[in-house]
């Protein structure tokens, strides 16, 4: 098997699910590719997310709800990557990720490209929307 990597993202409660689906839901050739649940008995709750998989703008993902609770959640220092096309792409995508979430960077023009913002969603998430110059 040849090595590969995957971005894993580990949520804490039971929101990898919707997390999910609403990332597919913002991004065009993305699907949720499969989604595995704790059942009864299982280690973790049931009816949380064992294992996912999903794509993302044609880039592959994984995800669980971790059983265990523990004492650290996402952070800033590693996010997700966004170029997108069109400015309108760029506004919608920056709406919708931004809802109950952080600004870190409102969106606005940095000298580094046509448009940036760096957020953090309402799941914990961290994402850098970008719109590189023509």
């Amino acid at each position: 098997m040849p090595t590969s990597v995957t971005t894993f993202l580990m949520f804490q409660g039971k929101q990898a699910e919707e997390a999910i689906r609403f990332y597919v839901d913002l991004f065009p050739n993305s699907a949720v590719d499969s989604i595995v649940f704790y059942g009864p008995g299982e280690m973790g709750p049931e009816g949380t997310v064992k294992l996912a998989n999903f794509t993302l703008a044609g880039r592959p993902f994984r995800a669980i709800d971790s059983p265990p609770v523990h004492a650290f959640g996402f952070t800033p220092s590693i996010s997700l990557f966004v170029d997108l096309e069109e400015r309108a792409a760029f506004d919608a995508a920056c709406a919708r990720l931004s809802e109950g979430g952080t600004l870190l960077m409102p969106p606005g023009e940095y000298g580094f490209s046509a448009a940036f913002a760096w957020l953090n969603d309402r799941f914990g998430v961290s994402w850098q929307l970008n719109v590189p110059f023509a």
